[in-house]
């Protein structure tokens, strides 16, 4: 392949960042003289930090075993790579952007955690905010995982023709220009959408609504694949892989709910049950749904279903009673299925129905958490409670919010994505959509359990 300067870019980029870590002072770690660190939190969000990392590699398998051969490698790929984009880019300055010092309730200052200062040697708060029990540096880590695995949600939708470069540069720009707002709208103590009043308890509107729009951006100016013209039924390539997926996916997932409690506590006890009941009861809720369109209830149906519920779930984790749990999986399985339904007789292309499941199963959840979030459950929940304790007052917060993250991140992605078509080519040509996106943008080829890599001696076959 001819080296040009775009090619070059990503390279030069990563060393100069490299070179400038260098001349970053280092800093001692804060010594806790006031004993506000708690031992068994720390152990539980460095255990829930992991968990959620686990879900990067589980949203790999869970993507990569459902389109066709030609393009598992590609999709897993994509899904893996915004481990290492986003966490260089979190040091450098995302965690700054979503939770350094308030800029107006938008967005944080981008010098506050530049290139992690202050982050190891300052106290374990954020401007606004009580102190917390846990290292500043481990909050870091623990909301660093969030950012990784959101752009990676946005892969299912623009999966099978998207070019590589093209989403390396997506992922920079969505996590700085649509993540980083919405991270310090609704988790900074000064976030405009926080002040509100608006609950998000660990990422309803930062991850999956953000996600899910982001998604429906990309399919509309990726258009569809040629495929999808000539009506040819994608069958999963390997469902094995969405059923390992799903499994690491929920797994992963009581860090993501739970560890939001950041703390070993009662709350993040409630929050690992309403998010497995949740999970358990949409699982079974799609899968006897498709029962009752005349289809026979299968692996694949339970494993969408399950992680609508865990999507669901996530924005009222710590804000709902666990019986309440089981309606927000079972209706928001509902909801997702129809939208599925409704997506595939359009015109729309999104390839593993990001928008349906992510972007709609988001916005059932925070809807949802205003409608049987408890004070007695949370105390940032008002004391009149939501809408089904006859209070309307949250309930409209909670929709305001929805709507805001939904405008923003749609106009703001598909906005990324017309910039990016206008510097590199968004999607491949069409006879490297032919041979496939493993092949055409990695030089590997995914052939019944072997590995066909290109090397200089030629293609070699390897073993998995």
């Amino acid at each position: 392949m001819k080296v040009t300067f775009k090619t070059l870019a990503p390279f030069l980029v990563l060393l100069i960042v490299a070179i400038a870590a260098i001349f970053v002072p280092s800093a001692t770690t804060f010594s806790d003289p006031d004993k506000v660190y708690s031992g068994a939190d720390i152990a539980w969000i460095i255990v829930a930090t992991a968990l959620v990392f686990l879900m990067t590699p589980g949203l790999a398998f869970f993507y990569g075993g459902m389109v066709h051969r030609k393009n598992i490698l590609s999709t897993m790929m994509k899904s893996v790579v915004a481990a290492g984009v986003v966490s260089v880019l979190w040091v450098v300055i995302g965690f700054s952007l979503c939770f350094g010092d308030s800029i107006n309730g938008f967005i944080g200052n981008p010098t506050t955690f530049l290139f992690f200062k202050n982050v190891l040697s300052g106290a374990p708060v954020l401007q606004g905010g009580t102190s917390m029990t846990i290292p500043l540096a481990l909050f870091s880590l623990f909301q660093l995982m969030f950012a990784v695995i959101t752009p990676g949600l946005v892969v299912g939708a623009i999966a099978e023709r998207m070019r590589f470069t093209a989403y390396i540069l997506f992922t920079v720009l969505f996590s700085l220009l649509v993540y980083a707002p919405l991270a310090h709208w609704s988790w900074h103590p000064n976030g405009f959408l926080c002040k509100m009043g608006a609950l998000d308890f660990a990422g309803g509107t930062v991850v999956h609504i953000s996600a899910g729009c982001a998604a429906l951006a990309g399919a509309l100016v990726l258009k569809p694949r040629k495929s999808w013209f000539l009506h040819k039924e994608t069958v999963p390539a390997n469902i094995p892989y969405i059923l390992i997926g799903t499994g690491l996916l929920w797994f992963g997932w009581f860090g993501f709910n739970a560890g939001s409690a950041l703390g070993a506590n009662g709350l993040s006890v409630s929050a690992f049950a309403t998010t497995n009941t949740a999970a358990a009861a949409a699982g079974l809720s799609w899968m006897f749904f498709d029962v009752l369109k005349g289809k026979k209830p299968s692996v694949v149906g339970f494993c969408i279903g399950a992680v609508v519920g865990l999507v669901a779930i996530t924005p009222a984790a710590g804000f709902v009673a666990v019986p309440q749990s089981i309606f927000i999986g079972v209706i928001a399985a509902i909801i997702s299925n129809v939208a599925v339904m409704i997506k595939s007789k359009s015109k729309l292309d999104d390839t593993l129905d990001v928008f349906p499941c992510h972007g709609i199963g988001g916005m059932v959840g925070m809807l949802l958490t205003g409608v049987f979030a408890d004070h007695n459950v949370n105390s940032l929940v008002p004391e009149a409670g939501g809408l089904a304790s006859g209070s309307g007052a949250f309930f409209l917060i909670q929709l305001k919010a929805m709507l805001c993250a939904v405008i923003y991140s749609f106009v703001v992605s598909y906005l990324i994505f017309k910039f990016i078509n206008f510097i590199v080519p968004l999607r491949v040509s069409e006879e490297e959509e032919e041979e496939g996106l493993d092949a055409s943008q990695h030089d590997e080829k995914y052939i019944q359990g072997t590995l066909l890599v290109q090397t200089p001696q030629g293609e070699q076959l390897q073993n998995l």
